[in-house]
């Protein structure tokens, strides 16, 4: 009699080792493990308060997003908001923040949002020389921005935050699933600065492995709590090797400012979060220049992130992470992006009917740059 072999004979697949989520609490576990560097007590005390005031008041008009997805309507389970920094409006080479953030979320257009309240415009200058200063010590990607000249013995500026998202997390059970940045103003590797004000809320970050690794190694999962003037810095290549979310909680600690609120503010303690994420919209990125679909709204650009490829031999030694493949930290030699694709995101606002319009970019044929390296070698953007 025939039998079907012994399940045991048979040669089974190898067992992939998954790992447990790991808490990274200390900057430097976060700079050792991922993308991103982390920086507590960042603002003065007394500012980093009053912009917490002032955000908090402000948060009481901010809107949760809605957009169709699966034939319904779905809303985002925090309040949001968007900033534009004054003098950074209607620049010489022709991009206008105000502009491109009116297309800022889910295809939709909204009213020009409003500047940078002075609290955080104070915070930003901070925020600015802090993020400039840690970019000059890291490996920098072939499709970063190429900076602004300089005159001879001044320092590069890298990076200048001309826009912030904000977002308030009121409760425990307000949270952000996870998501990548949308990259349409922010063109490649974008470095993304974001503080934390209020309660501590835990920051999570997971790797999407590449196509080609799926069956040999799996995603860890990192925590990072974010106490109250925290700052978390995500680096190239974070919005093309890692999602990331603020997860939900049981229970969270209400947060008492150390120094009191003005009188027509605030009680004296509180459950909410206020997160500001400072970004640099690209000049070479700027909305004018953004390709439209069929539906005649403004593509979004995104990145493959499943078939990423391995950095040069010589840039190995200056990779930070762990590149070991073997405990599932593999990201740091699989971090460039093979391709990103500009694509329909009317769907999201349109009943969730788009056009399915789809291009890879071109970074020669768009005109993009300067980079930091020279794209006339790069596959990246073919």
């Amino acid at each position: 009699m025939f039998r079907p072999p012994n399940s045991s004979d048979s040669q089974s697949k190898p067992q992939i080792i998954r790992h447990p989520p790991l808490t990274l609490v200390s900057p430097e576990f976060v700079a050792q493990h991922t993308p991103c560097t982390l920086h507590n007590a960042i603002l003065p005390q007394e500012l980093a308060c009053r912009l917490f005031y002032t955000m908090l008041h402000l948060s009481q008009n901010w809107k949760r997003n809605k957009w169709w997805l699966f034939d319904r309507v779905v809303e985002s389970p925090h309040r949001t908001a968007f900033f534009v920094r004054e003098n950074m409006t209607e620049t010489s080479d022709g991009s206008d923040p105000k502009e491109a953030a009116q297309w800022w979320y889910n295809g939709r257009q909204t009213e020009a949002p409003p500047s940078f309240p002075a609290p955080m415009e104070e915070a930003c200058e901070i925020i600015e020389r802090v993020v400039n200063e840690e970019m000059r010590k890291r490996k920098q990607y072939p499709l970063e921005w190429g900076g602004y000249p300089v005159k001879e013995g001044e320092e590069p500026l890298l990076w200048r935050a001309n826009v912030a998202a904000s977002n308030c997390y009121e409760g425990a059970k307000e949270s952000v699933g996870f998501h990548t940045d949308q990259l349409t103003y922010l063109g490649p590797y974008p470095t993304i600065a974001s503080l934390s004000l209020g309660v501590n809320r835990i920051f999570r970050l997971r790797e999407v492995i590449p196509t080609d690794e799926k069956d040999n190694r799996s995603a860890r999962t990192f925590n990072i709590p974010l106490r109250h003037n925290s700052l978390i810095i995500m680096h190239a290549p974070t919005q093309e090797v890692f999602k990331h979310c603020v997860p939900a909680q049981n229970t969270i600690d209400m947060f008492r400012p150390p120094l009191p609120p003005p009188a027509d503010l605030l009680s004296e303690g509180s459950n909410a979060r206020i997160n500001i994420t400072f970004r640099f919209y690209r000049p070479d990125f700027r909305s004018q220049l953004t390709p439209h679909c069929k539906c005649n709204v403004p593509c979004i650009l995104r990145p493959d992130m499943k078939n990423r490829y391995e950095s040069p031999p010589e840039d190995d030694e200056k990779t930070r992470g762990n590149a070991d493949a073997g405990d599932g930290e593999g990201w740091a030699k699989r971090s460039l992006a093979a391709r990103y694709w500009w694509t329909c995101y009317a769907g999201a606002q349109n009943d969730g009917h788009g056009c399915g319009y789809w291009k890879v970019m071109d970074v020669k044929a768009e005109g993009r740059g300067p980079f930091v390296g020279d794209i006339t070698t790069m596959p990246i953007g073919q």
